[in-house]
């Protein structure tokens, strides 16, 4: 009886041991896809990114498609800009104020404001908000163009889809944004200026004067630059997700906020890494 029991005992052992080790190879097959999954993205991503690239640089061009993304991209993402910046840059001024008080340093107020502006808040702001206005725009047009078959139609016409589409996008987006920080940065500054003196009672003129005194070109060169990659970013990821867009509404749908996803987040990540290469010395 006590053989039959230990036989019975050693059978569930082994079938425990192998729900076990069935359960961690199903786990390792998962992970296994995914990796293979998310490879495979970037590898596509990585194809899209150097065929558009190519297509910007070679003929033909088409000038009149690149201007409507010009004022698409730029003069109508002014106001969301300029709106944003303007009360970046006087809440700053208020919570520097409050903060600094403390330790009687309110006199580094205007430096606060115009280093913060021009390195960071007014880069990283206007590519979110391009995002979440233009990045959602070229994943649902072209999205929409994917579904109803006329980017076949155009290979069908002979027409680049890269040319036509994309390229005239990346170019607009790349040389529009750091335009669009350079007048947020002017105007985020303005609204410190403003709050710090009809609001907490600073001298204008010391004021302005610690605004110049420690300002370089290399903070504004850099939001320039981030500005311009931002640019760029906004724009590939609207591109890239609208053109590989699922059949249907809903494919378009998740396009867009892929697009939009995906850009507000590659933009966090690659100002950190430009910041490391700008300010530290990487």
């Amino acid at each position: 009886m006590s053989a039959n029991l230990t036989e019975v005992e050693t059978d569930k052992l082994e079938q425990q041991n192998r729900s076990i080790i069935g359960y961690f190879l199903g786990v390792l097959q998962k992970l296994g896809h995914t990796a293979l999954e998310f490879f495979a993205a970037v590898g596509r991503l990585a194809q899209f990114t150097g065929s558009s690239i190519y297509h910007c640089f070679t003929p033909p061009f088409f000038p009149r498609l690149l201007l409507r993304q010009l004022i698409n991209i730029g003069y109508y993402s002014l106001p969301v800009v300029g709106l944003t910046t303007l009360f970046t840059g006087m809440v700053l001024a208020l919570q520097s104020y409050s903060g600094f008080s403390r330790f009687s340093a309110e006199g580094a107020i205007a430096t606060v404001v115009v280093l913060s502006i021009t390195r960071e808040l007014s880069p990283v702001l206007a590519g979110l908000m391009v995002a979440g206005r233009v990045g959602a725009s070229i994943a649902a047009e072209i999205g929409t163009m994917r579904v109803t078959e006329q980017i076949d139609a155009l290979t069908t016409l002979s027409t680049n889809p890269y040319k036509y589409l994309i390229a005239p996008k990346l170019i607009a987006g790349t040389l529009m944004l750091p335009l669009l920080v350079l007048i947020g940065d002017i105007i985020g500054v303005f609204g410190g200026y403003v709050v710090s003196v009809y609001s907490l009672g600073f001298n204008p003129e010391s004021y302005l004067h610690k605004t110049w005194e420690y300002l370089e070109s290399m903070d504004v060169i850099s939001g320039l630059w981030k500005a311009a990659t931002f640019g760029f970013i906004v724009t590939l990821m609207g591109c890239y997700h609208g053109f590989n867009s699922e059949r249907g509404a809903q494919g378009v749908g998740a396009a867009t906020t892929n697009a939009v996803v995906s850009s507000s987040i590659l933009i966090l990540i690659f100002n950190y890494l430009l910041t490391q290469i700008f300010f530290t010395g990487m």
